[in-house]
C-alpha cells in the first residue's frame, strides 16, 4: 500500500503523490483509485511494467472517465475507470493508475462539466473523446445509431524499438534538396510495383528510386492522424486525402500501416524513418498545429472541444463562435500556455521517440497570433520552438502566411529576437520566389530584378533580419497548387472534380499553356513545355537558397490542371511510375542538376553575395550582365540576363577545386544573341546545359560539354537557359 509520500526526479515535473489506496476488483485485476503520479508530465496513456496511468488535462471538468475497450469495433466499453476530483486530481491534471493494462488497449475519454456553448463551454458526458495526447489511434468513425458519435480509439503504445544503432543525420539546411511528397500518393498506384502500396513500407521499397534521384530529404504531407471516413461513419463525399484535418498530434496516421493491428503504424512509421536514415535520407514533417477536424461550433466533439474548448481554441463572441484564421473552422490557441506546451512536447516526441529531422509547420502564422488573434512580434511559441535545446538539431520551415490576410515572408521570426542568434533557427518556404520565377519564365515584363534577387537566395527577405540564404525554400511548385507539367500545360485551374464548381484553389498561378489548354500531341508546343520544365528545373536547383522539388515533378506528374487536389485518392493524384520511363528526359536533366548541386557551394553559399572579389585580383562573387556582356541596366526594362558565380571553395576542403558558373537566361518566345562579357572571354569554360537542345546534349553531368562559339557569342532560341561551367584551379 502507498502513503503519503512525494518523490521528485530530474527531466520534469516528476512526483508521486497519493494517499492510501483502496482496492476493488476490475475484470480480475486490482487496482488503486486514489491519484497516483508516479510519472513525467506531459500527458496521456503512460504504459509501466505494472499498468497504466492515465493522465489528462482539463480545468473545467466535473468528472472524468476512462472507456476501456476489448476490440477495435466494440461499440461500447467493456469497463470504465471513474475519475472524481476528490481522489484524482491534483490542480487542473486527472490521473490514476490502472494496474495490468498493457500495450495495446483501447480506450476513450468521457468528460463531466458545463455546457453553456454561448460562453465556450462544450462539455459532453456522452461524448466519446480522443485523448489529446494519445499515441495511436485504431480503427475508424462507427456508425452513430444513437447520436452518439464513436471516434477511433486510442491505443496504449510501447515506444521501445530497435533503430539499430541509426541516428538523426543532422545535415546542413545549406545542402539539403528537399523532396516534397505525399506519403499513399507516392506508391499507391499500381505502376508503383510494390508489395505495399500507399504505405511507409512502401516508402520504404523506393528508397533506391530517392537515392538516384538524389534528394536528401523527404518532406511528408500530414502523418499526424486524420479522419477516413466522417463521424456517421461514411466515406465521404469528398475524401480528406492530403491529412490537413488533425485529429491526434501525437499519433502517426494509422492509414499509412499495412497492417491493421492497434499500435502497427508506430512501428511501421520507425522502420520507414530508420531505413532512410540508413539511406542518407532525412524526414521532415508536415505539421498542422493551426487547427483541427473539430470544425466551428457546428462541427462534433471529438476531443479538444470536449476537455476545454476554452483553452484549446481562439473564440470570439463571448465564447460562442470559433475565430477562423484557417478557412477550416476553428484556430488552435498556440499561444495559450497549456497549448504551447501541448506542441512543444508534441515536437519532442517526434523527434526523440520517431527520429524526425525537421518539421514544415503549416500555415505557421497562426503561431504569431495570440490569444485574441492578433499578431504580435514575439510569438511565445515561435520563440520556444526556436530555443528548445533538444530540438537544435532540427529544421524548422515556416508557410509564413495564412487564410485571413497574415503574409509574413521575409520577416517571420525576425523581429522576436535582437540578439541575432535564436531567429536564425526560422527557415521559410519563400512564396516570392516561386512568384518570381514564375512570371520570369513566362515573359512577363520587368521581372528581370525580382528574378536575379531571387536567384542570388533573396537577400531583400532575409538579409535586413540578420538571416542568411539558406533561410529560403524556394520552390516553384508544391502540393497546394499546379505540378510543374501543369505549370507550363494549363492557363486556368481545372477543379470540377472536386465537386464545388471550380471555385476552388487559386485563382493566381502564373502559369501558361503555349497554345493549347492540357495535353497536346503539336510537336512544337510539347517542346516548348519541356524547355519550360527544365527552364524551371535548372532555376530551381542553380539557386542560392534550399530548392524543395514536388514528388513526380521529375518525371512530368500531373493533377490535369487541378491545383487544388486535396480530395482526389486516385490516379489524379498518385504518382504514375510509368512517367519515369517515359519522360527520362526530364528524369535525367533533374538528376544531374541535383548532383551537381550537391558537390557545388558556389551554389549553395552560406552568406549573401557581395559583388566584391572572392580573394585579391579574383572574380567578384557575382557579376550580372546583359546580352550585349555589358554590366546590367537594372532599369531599363530588359528580360533577358547573365550572371557569373565565382567558385567558392569547399570549406571542409579548401583544395578541392570548384567551378566558376556562368548563365545565360532568355525568357522571350523570340531568339536572341547573347554575348559573354569580356571578363569570361579568356577561360576555357565547358557546356554544362542547354535547354534548347535535345538530350543527351542538354546537360553533361560530368561536366564535360563542349567549348563556347568561337565568336564568343551564343545565338539562343526563345526560352532557353544556357550554363558553362570552368574549374577553379585555385
Amino acid at each position: 500500500m502507498a502513503t503519503d509520500t512525494h518523490q521528485w526526479y530530474s527531466g520534469g515535473i516528476d512526483y508521486f503523490l497519493g494517499q492510501r489506496d483502496q482496492w476493488f476488483n476490475l475484470s480480475m485485476l486490482a487496482r488503486p483509485t486514489s491519484l497516483r503520479f508516479a510519472h513525467s508530465l506531459p500527458y496521456g496513456a503512460i504504459l509501466h511494467e505494472d499498468g497504466v496511468q492515465f493522465v489528462v488535462f482539463s480545468r473545467s471538468a466535473s468528472a472524468l472517465r476512462v472507456l476501456l475497450y476489448r476490440n477495435v469495433e466494440d461499440r461500447e466499453p467493456f469497463d470504465v475507470v471513474h475519475l472524481n476530483s476528490d481522489e484524482h486530481r491534483w490542480g487542473d491534471v486527472w490521473s490514476v493508475f490502472v494496474p495490468g493494462l498493457k500495450a495495446g488497449q483501447l480506450y476513450h475519454l468521457q468528460a463531466d462539466g458545463p455546457w453553456i456553448p454561448e460562453a465556450g463551454q462544450r462539455f459532453d458526458s456522452k461524448a466519446r473523446l480522443i485523448d489529446p495526447y494519445t499515441k495511436a489511434l485504431a480503427g475508424d468513425f462507427l456508425p452513430a445509431a444513437d447520436g452518439i458519435i464513436r471516434p477511433p480509439k486510442c491505443v496504449v503504445v510501447d515506444d521501445d524499438f530497435d533503430w539499430q544503432g541509426t541516428k538523426h543525420i543532422r545535415r546542413d539546411i545549406s545542402k539539403t534538396v528537399i523532396y516534397e511528397m505525399h506519403v499513399r500518393g507516392f506508391t499507391q498506384s499500381l505502376t508503383s510495383g510494390v508489395k505495399f502500396p500507399g504505405t511507409y513500407l512502401g516508402i520504404i521499397e523506393k528508397i533506391p528510386y530517392l537515392q538516384s534521384l538524389g534528394v536528401t530529404a523527404v518532406e511528408l504531407m500530414p502523418v499526424h492522424e486524420f479522419p477516413i471516413l466522417d463521424c456517421s461513419g461514411q466515406v465521404p463525399p469528398r475524401p480528406n486525402y492530403w491529412g490537413y484535418d488533425p485529429l491526434a498530434f501525437f499519433s502517426p496516421h494509422r492509414g499509412y500501416a499495412v497492417s491493421k493491428e492497434p499500435g502497427a503504424q508506430v512501428r511501421e512509421f520507425k522502420e520507414m524513418v530508420r531505413e532512410l536514415h540508413k539511406a542518407g535520407i532525412e524526414v521532415i514533417l508536415d505539421v498542422v498545429f493551426n487547427h483541427t477536424a473539430e470544425g466551428n461550433e457546428h462541427g462534433p466533439i471529438l476531443s479538444f472541444k470536449g476537455l476545454e474548448n476554452r483553452v484549446y481554441y481562439m473564440l470570439e463572441n463571448g465564447g460562442g463562435k470559433y475565430r477562423n484564421y484557417t478557412g477550416c473552422g476553428n484556430t488552435v490557441n498556440g499561444n495559450h500556455p497549456i497549448v504551447r506546451e501541448m506542441i512543444f512536447h508534441c515536437l519532442r516526441y517526434w523527434v526523440h521517440n520517431y527520429h524526425v529531422d525537421g518539421f514544415r509547420f503549416d500555415l505557421a502564422s497562426i503561431l504569431s497570433r495570440d490569444r485574441a488573434g492578433n499578431l504580435v512580434p514575439n510569438p511565445p511559441v515561435v520563440e520556444t520552438i526556436a530555443e528548445d535545446p533538444l530540438l537544435a538539431d532540427t529544421k524548422i520551415i515556416a508557410e509564413a502566411w495564412d487564410a485571413a490576410g497574415a503574409y509574413q515572408v521575409g520577416t517571420f521570426a525576425s523581429l522576436c529576437w535582437p540578439d541575432g542568434f535564436a531567429h536564425c533557427r526560422w527557415a521559410e518556404w519563400n512564396g516570392h520566389y516561386r512568384d518570381d520565377v514564375r512570371r520570369f519564365w513566362r515573359g512577363d515584363p520587368g521581372m528581370m530584378p525580382g528574378f536575379a534577387t531571387r536567384l542570388a537566395g533573396s537577400s531583400d527577405l532575409y538579409q535586413p533580419g540578420g538571416r542568411y540564404p539558406y533561410h529560403s525554400i524556394d520552390f516553384i511548385t508544391s502540393h497546394d497548387g499546379f505540378t510543374l507539367n501543369d505549370l507550363v500545360s494549363y492557363n486556368a485551374k481545372h477543379n470540377a472534380a472536386n465537386g464545388e464548381q471550380n471555385r476552388d484553389g487559386d485563382n493566381n498561378n502564373n502559369s501558361y499553356n503555349y497554345g493549347v489548354e492540357g495535353p497536346t500531341r503539336h510537336r512544337g508546343i510539347e517542346l516548348i513545355r519541356i524547355r519550360q520544365i527544365k527552364n524551371f528545373l535548372a532555376t530551381l536547383l542553380l539557386s542560392q537558397g534550399v530548392p524543395m522539388l514536388l514528388f513526380g515533378d521529375e518525371c512530368r506528374r500531373t493533377q490535369r490542371g487541378n491545383n487544388n487536389a486535396y480530395c482526389q485518392d486516385n490516379s489524379l493524384s498518385w504518382f504514375n511510375w510509368k512517367r519515369v520511363t517515359r519522360h527520362r528526359e526530364i528524369w535525367r536533366f533533374c538528376q544531374a542538376l541535383i548532383q551537381f548541386r550537391r558537390r557545388e557551394p558556389t551554389v549553395r553559399r552560406k552568406d549573401f553575395l557581395t559583388g566584391l572579389p572572392i580573394r585579391p585580383g579574383g572574380l567578384p562573387d557575382v557579376s550580372w550582365f546583359n546580352t550585349e556582356g555589358d554590366a546590367v541596366d537594372w532599369s531599363n526594362g530588359g528580360r533577358s540576363l547573365g550572371c557569373l558565380l565565382a567558385a567558392f571553395p569547399h570549406r571542409e576542403d579548401p583544395h578541392r577545386p570548384n567551378h566558376h558558373i556562368l548563365m545565360f537566361f532568355h525568357p522571350a518566345p523570340e531568339p536572341t544573341r547573347f554575348a559573354f562579357p569580356d571578363y569570361a572571354r579568356s577561360l576555357s569554360w565547358r557546356l554544362f546545359l542547354d535547354t534548347s537542345h535535345f538530350p543527351p546534349e542538354d546537360i553533361y553531368p560530368d561536366l564535360d560539354g563542349p567549348p563556347p562559339p568561337p565568336d564568343w557569342t551564343l545565338n539562343l532560341p526563345g526560352r532557353t537557359l544556357v550554363v558553362y561551367v570552368l574549374p577553379d584551379l585555385l
